[in-house]
């Protein structure tokens, strides 16, 4: 069992009449033309599409590259856009997203028959979601699974909510221990470029653990950038140019 901590328009009318045909009843004629006025007279709802569509790298993290720039600008706008249309005036759009979150998570868990708790908060410009559970069955090689259920919950959110998220997904702690391991990597690569002076190539990464590295690369006075296609792109870490 889970649970969950929440920190026409009207036709013209015609002005002729036309006589009814041979061989029908003139009483038919008139309940036809009664129950079409009726039909008009029922209003017809404007259904606005949505775009389900989403981009990774926007999504997940932004890479030091001319591509990442633009899919983080994409997101800054698309995000002021959901702050404006989603939620009431007294609730925070990144709140709704969150509850929403939760709502689907927990019944997923149900559904599977997985014990897990759902903690949430909103830290910046994100709502942040963990299932904290000691399976990582959620989790899967890699993160692998994780990551296709942040997507399905993302989707899940912009089907209630008619607006894109960004949320991140969290389950059995994996993303925090990994974000441990990246700056510790971070670190060991700023110290072989400094020592080498020669770039340091890293192993390939998705978008989110790249993020992770260049800011820890940043944080050390260096710098890096992004090389190679998905899924093989990586971080390179540079040495001081002095």
């Amino acid at each position: 069992m889970t649970s969950i901590d929440q920190t026409s328009t009207d036709p013209a009318a015609s002005e002729s009449e036309t006589a009814p045909a041979e061989g029908v009843p003139s009483d038919a004629v008139t309940e036809d033309a009664v129950l079409a006025d009726n039909l008009a007279e029922e209003p017809v709802d404007d259904v606005e599409p949505t775009d389900a569509t989403s981009s990774t790298d926007g999504d997940e993290g932004v890479d030091r590259d001319e591509g990442a720039d633009r899919d983080e600008g994409a997101d800054r706008d698309e995000g002021g856009d959901g702050d404006e249309a989603a939620g009431s005036d007294d609730e925070n759009p990144l709140d709704v997203e969150a509850e929403v979150a939760a709502d689907y998570l927990e019944e997923l868990l149900d559904i599977a028959d997985l014990d897990g708790d759902i903690d949430t908060y909103v830290d910046g410009d994100r709502a942040h979601i963990s299932i904290v559970s000691n399976s990582t069955t959620l989790v899967g090689k890699d993160g692998e699974v994780l990551d296709a259920l942040q997507e399905l919950t993302r989707l899940a959110v912009l089907a209630e909510t008619g607006q894109r998220s960004r949320l991140m997904l969290d389950v059995a702690g994996y993303r925090a221990q990994r974000r441990t391991e990246l700056i510790g990597l971070a670190g060991d690569a700023v110290q072989e470029a400094t020592a080498t002076a020669e770039p340091v190539h890293l192993a390939a990464m998705n978008p989110f653990e790249r993020k992770i590295v260049h800011d820890a690369v940043a944080a050390a006075g260096l710098t890096s950038e992004s090389e190679g296609e998905e899924p093989r792109r990586h971080v390179v870490v540079l040495p001081s140019r002095d």
